[in-house]
């Protein structure tokens, strides 16, 4: 049994954060993820993350990862905690514990890869995703948290207004459906949608404007609270 009373006979496990960024780039669901620039698995691949320092919580670990890996600002991203992976050999280094991270943007600008990361880069998800395993697989379990952090997109779409994260703060229910295709990599009819989410009470506010930056006739802009939950939910498939 550990001595309680003694620190220095604490079991040695360190604690890190990783995070799964994602945002949708000319239709297609896209993972931020960087050139490790040391050891292990350097000069492969990648999620931004980072061992949590001893002044620091959680959260803030996270976005100082993001800053430091990839140059995001806080406001950049809307942030959760996806859930903690702690298999005993995840990591070669030692006994290592990830509380995970889920951040979704829109618009999100070309990354600067920084501190132990040689570059970063978006890439599609879909990629990652088919290929798990082998020598262009993310490092460490990254695909497992990176396959986590996908389908709770995917999931939340359904219930809950996250999809807006992924859209200017003005949008056209087209755009907003362009982001739901582009997230549960189906296609989706256009007039059911649009039934669907003008009719989920409190989702879509509208602006009383019009656009017509998509091409053809002017389409309405709607703002939206992500926080919102979607009665009736809009399923998948």
């Amino acid at each position: 049994m550990t001595n309680q009373a003694d620190p220095t006979a604490l079991p040695q496990c360190a604690v890190a954060v990783d995070l799964v960024v994602l945002t949708v780039r000319e239709g297609q669901l896209c993972v931020l993820t960087v050139r490790r620039g040391i050891p292990p698995f350097r000069g492969r691949f990648a999620l931004p993350g980072g061992f949590v320092l001893p002044d620091e919580g959680l959260e803030a670990a996270a976005y100082r990862e993001l800053a430091e890996e990839a140059g995001l600002a806080r406001g950049a991203v809307t942030l959760e905690q996806l859930r903690t992976f702690g298999e005993l050999q995840r990591d070669p280094r030692g006994r290592v514990v990830s509380v995970a991270y889920l951040a979704l943007g829109a618009g999100l600008p070309d990354p600067l890869g920084g501190s132990d990361a040689s570059s970063a880069q978006f890439e599609p998800v879909s990629g990652y995703l088919a290929h798990p395993a082998g020598p262009t697989a993310l490092a460490f379990d990254h695909p497992m948290i990176l396959a986590a952090g996908v389908e709770r997109a995917r999931a939340k779409l359904e219930y809950t207004g996250n999809g807006v994260a992924f859209c200017p703060p003005e949008f056209t229910v087209g755009e907003l459906r362009g982001v739901y295709e582009s997230v549960w990599d189906l296609a989706i009819d256009p007039a059911n949608f649009h039934r669907k989410v003008t009719n989920a009470a409190g989702f879509l506010v509208p602006t009383g404007e019009r656009t017509s930056r998509g091409g053809g006739r002017p389409a309405a802009l709607y703002r939206a609270d992500p926080a919102a939950v979607l009665h009736p939910p809009i399923l998948r498939g």
